[in-house]
């Protein structure tokens, strides 16, 4: 299955004629295909795709996605639980989007604690369908997120399949060592910085 994540980098001219050319390719959906705040931008793709449209994870509230539901924009919103204000805020979200036939796709390239609330939240909403998560990806080079749980306490996934933590709380156990020695360490991430051919800035 494919899914395909404009960012906000594209225009909608060209939104328009690069959604027209993956339409034979049937993806599952395209994420951002115009900048989050152009909603009613967003919603006049809609109706002219076959592919389902996904916005949320630059959305923090249920308010940032009542335009949304209203103009029927989206078919997939994705949601991040970190950034949305919490499991309750998210499970508003998604409760409202499933009223609106909306698919659920939380936003989750975080850490371990992130992705267990996100699971929770998945289990409770009925439109969930899909789960982003971040294990073995390329920027978690220096701690993974299975590093950072106990062993037999943290994720399982089978053939290719996440499933929902069943112990205590959001169902993982933190190795409060590993975080500790981690903290010492620190970090400084910082989004890269990605420049047009006339050297102007580009959206990450």
């Amino acid at each position: 299955d494919l899914a395909f994540d404009f960012h906000g980098r594209v225009h909608l001219p060209m939104a328009r004629v690069l959604l027209k050319e993956l339409e034979p390719l049937r993806p599952m959906f395209v994420e951002d295909p115009v900048v989050s705040a152009m909603v009613e931008s967003l919603a006049d793709l809609a109706r002219s795709t076959s592919i389902p449209l996904c916005i949320g994870e630059r959305l923090h509230s249920r308010y940032d996605f009542k335009r949304v539901f209203e103009l029927r924009a989206a078919q997939v919103i994705n949601p991040d639980t970190a950034h949305a204000g919490g499991i309750s805020e998210m499970v508003r979200i998604g409760h409202w989007a499933e009223a609106y036939d909306v698919a659920l796709a939380p936003h989750c390239p975080l850490g371990p604690i992130a992705l267990a609330a996100c699971l929770q939240v998945d289990a409770i909403c009925h439109n969930a369908f899909i789960q982003e998560q971040s294990l073995g990806m390329h920027y978690n080079q220096q701690g993974d997120l299975g590093d950072y749980t106990v062993e037999g306490h943290g994720f399982t996934i089978e053939n290719g399949m996440l499933s929902i933590p069943t112990g205590p709380g959001l169902g993982i156990e933190i190795d409060e060592k590993v975080v500790t020695k981690a903290s010492k360490t620190g970090h400084r991430w910082r989004a890269p910085i990605w420049r047009h051919s006339d050297g102007s800035i580009a959206e990450w």
